[in-house]
Order: C-alpha cells, then sequence, then structure tokens
C-alpha cells in the first residue's frame, strides 16, 4: 500500500507567501489605498475607480476604449462594465458610431463639473497620503510603481 500523500498546506510555507507574495502584498496596498480614497471622496458621490475613469477620459479628451483600457491597465469589458454606471449618471457619453472600428467615450457637461468638484477632495486624500508616507518616499515609490507595471508587461 503506497504511503498516504500530505494534502494539507504547510502553515510556515503559507505564511512565507503571505509575506513575501507579490501579488497579495500590492493587493492588500492597493485596497487599503483605495479604501482611504473612497472615503474622502465618498461625499462627492464617487468611487475612486469612477473618478480614475473620469480623470483618464478628461486627459485624453475623447479616448478610444482601447486606448483608454491600456491606460488603465484593465481589460475593454471591465472597462465597459466600470463606464455604464457613469453613462447612467450622465457623467460620460459613450459613442458607437457606425463604421469605426472602436467605440469613444467622452465627458459630458455634468461629467466635467462633477470631476471640478471632486479635485478638492481628491486634492485632501492625496495631500493626506503623501504627508503620512513621505514625499520622498511617495516620489520613489511613484517610479518603483512605474517600473512594475513595465516589467509586467514585458513579461
Amino acid at each position: 500500500m503506497p504511503a498516504k500523500k500530505n494534502t494539507k498546506p504547510d502553515p510556515e510555507v503559507l505564511a512565507e507567501a503571505a509575506r513575501v507574495c507579490a501579488c497579495f502584498n500590492f493587493r492588500k496596498a492597493s485596497r487599503a489605498v483605495t479604501q482611504l480614497f473612497d472615503n474622502t471622496l465618498h461625499p462627492g458621490g464617487l468611487r475612486s475607480t469612477q473618478f480614475v475613469i473620469l480623470v483618464a477620459v478628461a486627459v485624453d479628451g475623447a479616448a478610444r476604449l482601447p486606448a483608454l483600457a491600456r491606460m488603465l491597465n484593465v481589460d475593454r469589458s471591465t472597462l465597459t462594465r466600470n463606464l455604464q454606471p457613469l453613462a447612467r449618471k450622465g457623467l460620460v457619453r459613450i459613442s458607437d458610431t457606425r463604421g469605426e472600428r472602436a467605440s469613444s467615450v467622452k465627458l459630458t457637461a455634468k461629467g466635467e463639473r462633477v470631476l471640478v468638484s471632486m479635485i478638492p477632495l481628491w486634492e485632501k486624500a492625496q495631500k493626506g497620503f503623501v504627508e503620512r508616507l513621505g514625499g520622498r518616499r511617495w516620489r520613489a515609490m511613484l517610479d518603483d510603481l512605474n517600473s512594475v507595471v513595465a516589467i509586467v508587461h514585458e513579461a
């Protein structure tokens, strides 16, 4: 009779994985930062993810969905799903022009007003985060985060 194989995970291996796993730790940090920004942006009626999308659309002007998805590092179906509530609120207009290869999204006048009203809330969250972290650490971390994205895209 063959020896019974151990099917229980080794607690020490799991503890080490939780301590050093890039995915685990980036997601944990991302959730913490998202919660901070969500709490600060809440009075303006947007979640941080929605604010980021509006900013990206505003930066691009009339963004084609594939380019916007690349800018935000999300797949197109996730982007489309996240744009729908913004479109229902009248903050963005998604064009599905026949004959064009890809739909585009643009801020509406209401979207521009909402975005302008959100900037002071975002500034409060950003300033508080950077002050607690330290400006030098934030600049270094921002460089590191950009490197992480580039490295992952190379893989």
